[in-house]
């Protein structure tokens, strides 16, 4: 008896791997479909006719508790409001996916920019150089990263935007865990056949650093940005969550949830929609993270989770 064997090279194939996980496949439709929503906030809290900056009061009894079922959800409210302001809290959600997607982003560009460039040349060059670079990123793993944003959040200037202070400060303090996994694979990449030929061939660093070592780590770089990205989000979030996020009144997931815990048992429904939100996302770039890393790793290609 004849059976049909697929080739390996398509049953390995990394895309058909990604596509064949279904919980990566989950993870990376729930990314899009908050992105989208994020891009059109200001559309869908037009839709309701709320937008996340107008104070209701009408909405909020004397006490500042919602008015109505579920914190004031209604055919006007589809989420509810906030409590003492009356804010639209769907207006406030779609929103504050901008807020979390932008922090996220443009901080893990910024570490894996800080990272690649550090970890490739302490891996490529060696010596003196990497033992300096291995002990200070030992240093900043040490480092109490949270008390020095919340000082330097009391010292910025005012002029200064809060989120280019998030930005920058999450994304420097985030660059030495992708640093030390490049550095790894670059030491390893050093003794392979094909950098060998080329450095005896009399390649010099430039290209060594462009065609032989960044190509063979673009993989590495990708997945461990995708898993970093949602380490970004929950630490706006939970900077937003102790009050040194972005100020108010933008909208912000971790402030949002920060000021819900106070009304949770008088409105539970205004940490529900923002911690729900929060939860997902996190755990979508999670689980898209882990596939691509199975489709992209040799070792665990063709393996079904």
């Amino acid at each position: 008896m004849v059976v049909d064997i697929p080739p390996p090279e398509l049953a390995r194939h990394p895309l058909r791997q990604l596509a064949s996980d279904r919980w990566a496949v989950a993870g990376g439709a729930t990314i899009v479909v908050f992105l989208l929503i994020a891009l059109a906030a200001p559309l869908l809290s037009g839709l309701e006719g709320h937008d996340p900056y107008t104070y209701d009061l009408d909405a909020v009894s004397d006490t500042g508790a919602p008015l109505g079922f579920g914190g004031g959800i209604s055919v006007e409210h589809w989420f509810g409001v906030e409590p003492m302001t009356g804010r639209d809290l769907f207006a406030i959600v779609v929103h504050g996916a901008r807020t979390s997607f932008l922090v996220g982003f443009a901080a893990t560009a910024l570490a894996v920019l800080i990272g690649v460039a550090v970890g490739l040349t302490a891996g490529y060059l060696g010596g003196w150089y990497d033992r300096l670079v291995s002990r200070f990123i030992d240093v900043l793993f040490g480092f109490p990263w949270l008390v020095f944003v919340i000082a330097l959040g009391a010292i910025a200037p005012a002029d200064l935007p809060k989120q280019l202070l998030i930005i920058l400060v999450i994304g420097l303090f985030g660059w030495p865990g992708i640093a030390r996994v490049v550095r790894g694979q670059t030491l390893a990449l050093k003794q392979r056949t094909f950098v060998v030929a080329a450095t005896a061939l009399g390649a010099g660093p430039g290209h060594l650093l462009r065609h032989q070592y960044l190509p063979n780590l673009t993989s590495t770089i990708i997945v461990y940005s995708t898993m970093t990205i949602p380490g970004m989000i929950g630490a706006e979030a939970a900077l937003s969550f102790l009050g040194v996020g972005v100020p108010p009144p933008t909208p912000a997931w971790g402030r949002t949830i920060g000021d819900a815990v106070g009304w949770v048992q008088t409105d539970p429904m205004f940490l529900v929609f923002p911690g729900t939100a929060l939860f997902l996302i996190t755990l979508a770039f999670n689980l898209f993270g882990d596939g691509l890393r199975d489709a992209l790793d040799p070792r665990t290609r063709g393996l079904k989770r």
